[in-house]
């Protein structure tokens, strides 16, 4: 790093209109110029693989973004994953309960990958946490699905919200899950001399 990019740290963009983003940025001090959301076409890629889908979600986020120069712009996607089967934002209430039972008594992987677009180079990091769901009988099934937090979410489910009550056990980064792997984040704009801190 140079002496001139420590005195002058990039402009930071975070490419995302996903206020849980922002939130855990803020949770470690850091908080962006700008939100520019990116707009793409979403869809998997027939065959496609969940490690390869959620990193090509990323990187094409950050590279559909128009930069000035001096600025710096974040992306991520996350996925939810059930073998080779991507499981994506449910498209209605039937389809979130498919998804809810297919992950019912069993492990699951959340893969979320992070882009970072700066000086002409576009930097990944990839994140896969476990997550293992307890047996969801159907009276609980449908209250969950009455409550509505399926909305919108990648696997029917958002890990800090109403889903967490069936959730005992996770192998990785809870955070990533959310949506954000921090550690790995902080590390990478920490990189090009971005910094949070503690507020």
């Amino acid at each position: 790093m140079t002496a001139s990019s420590k005195a002058v740290p990039p402009r930071f963009i975070l490419g995302s209109s996903s206020p849980r983003r922002l939130e855990l940025l803020a949770q470690i001090g850091f908080s962006p110029d700008d939100v520019r959301p990116a707009d793409i076409d979403e869809t998997p890629v027939a065959g496609e693989l969940p490690r390869d889908y959620v990193a090509r979600m990323a990187r094409e986020k950050a590279e559909a973004l128009s930069l000035a120069e001096g600025e710096a712009a974040l992306t991520a996607d996350t996925t939810v994953a059930v073998g080779r089967r991507i499981l994506g934002k449910p498209a209605d209430r039937d389809e979130a309960a498919a998804f809810m039972r297919l992950m019912s008594g069993r492990r699951h992987r959340v893969l979320t990958a992070v882009a970072l677009r700066y000086g002409g180079y576009t930097r990944l990091r990839q994140v896969q946490t476990l997550v293992r769901m307890r047996p969801i009988d159907e009276a609980a099934l449908e209250r969950y699905l009455d409550f509505g937090d399926w909305q919108g979410k990648a696997g029917a489910y958002a890990i800090q919200g109403a889903a967490a009550g069936f959730i005992p056990w996770i192998q990785g980064s809870f955070s990533a899950v959310v949506g954000l792997p921090l550690s790995e984040t902080a590390a990478m704009l920490a990189a090009i001399g971005i910094h949070g801190g503690t507020r």
